[in-house]
């Protein structure tokens, strides 16, 4: 299966992931520091098959790759923090326009990346049509919610990050197995989730987190709720990394635009279906505008794809 495809099928689940991941901030875990610890130790999980798959790298690569995972988790909990204080479905297309543009300098500075005419292209386009979605009205301002300057400076910590983090993983993908480097990456990302619980302020807000406000136990379905999400993005990150060693780090970034267009067909199915928890509104100048920025993501992909 091309690696291309991968992404895509990653991008899809991915789309899913956000939808619930604003729900689940706003209505059961309501701390972005929690969440970003749970989804820390949970991608850890995979320590389950390291006697079978985990290899030594050597000093270097293991610092390394051990490195590159603490931006992990840092990168989810700026976004998280961006999700609170945004709209969903423009704060990941934020960080998703943002973070292909620090891939695609670092990649070529650090892995001396070179791209073909036809990639330019793809990517221009891919950008654009990125940014168009971002910049597409919904009956706010700019300056009343969107894009605020600390959900801006949110965002762009959050691309950062999550640039870094990839482009170390592609080089770690390049110098070692691909299965090892995973593991040896998402260890890295639990080291930040257990100093989270050596801090006692962070742990207290962790453990009082898993808890209602009348301190019983959460519900089963929104325990359901909570690790599904999360094993989806498992399933998702898995196929995203997978994708990122066999291809272009850059172009996989990039392909992000693609995971937008399925979130804007998430976000209008479930305004209609569950209109009370998930609202979004849909003019028709918002529709003409986001159609426009579809045309330029398949344009975008379609240069990838030739």
């Amino acid at each position: 299966m091309s690696w291309i495809l991968i992404a895509i099928i990653a991008y899809f689940f991915l789309a899913i992931v956000n939808v619930l991941d604003k729900f689940l901030l706003n209505n059961v875990l309501g701390s972005s520091k929690v969440y970003a610890f749970l989804i820390s130790v949970m991608g850890a999980i995979v320590v389950l098959v390291a006697p079978w798959f985990l290899h030594w790298p050597g000093w270097f690569l293991l610092l390394f790759q051990l490195a590159t995972g603490l931006f992990f988790p840092v990168a989810l909990w700026f976004m998280f923090e961006a999700l609170k204080k945004g709209e969903a479905s423009k704060v990941t297309v934020l960080i998703g326009g943002i973070t292909p543009i620090f891939t695609i300098a670092f990649s070529i500075i650090f892995l001396q990346e070179k791209f073909l005419l036809n990639q330019w292209y793809g990517l221009t386009f891919l950008l654009l049509g990125t940014f168009a979605i971002a910049l597409v009205g919904s009956g706010e301002t700019v300056r009343q919610k969107t894009f605020n300057r600390q959900v801006v400076g949110l965002s762009f910590l959050a691309a950062l990050f999550y640039a870094i983090f990839f482009i170390g993983t592609k080089y770690g993908y390049d110098h070692h197995d691909f299965v090892s480097s995973f593991i040896w990456v998402r260890l890295g990302g639990l080291l930040v989730a257990i100093f989270w619980l050596i801090r006692k302020k962070d742990r207290q807000e962790i453990l009082a987190n898993f808890q209602k406000p009348t301190g019983r136990p959460r519900s089963l379905k929104q325990t359901i709720l909570v690790f599904g999400n999360q094993a989806l993005g498992a399933a998702a990150f898995i196929l995203q990394s997978y994708a990122i060693a066999a291809g272009s780090v850059a172009i996989v970034n990039a392909l992000q635009g693609v995971q937008y267009v399925f979130l804007l067909a998430f976000s209008w199915l479930l305004g209609i279906l569950l209109p009370k928890l998930f609202k979004d509104n849909f003019s028709l100048k918002i529709i003409f505008g986001k159609t426009f920025a579809i045309i330029l993501i398949s344009l975008g992909l379609y240069f990838i794809v030739r």
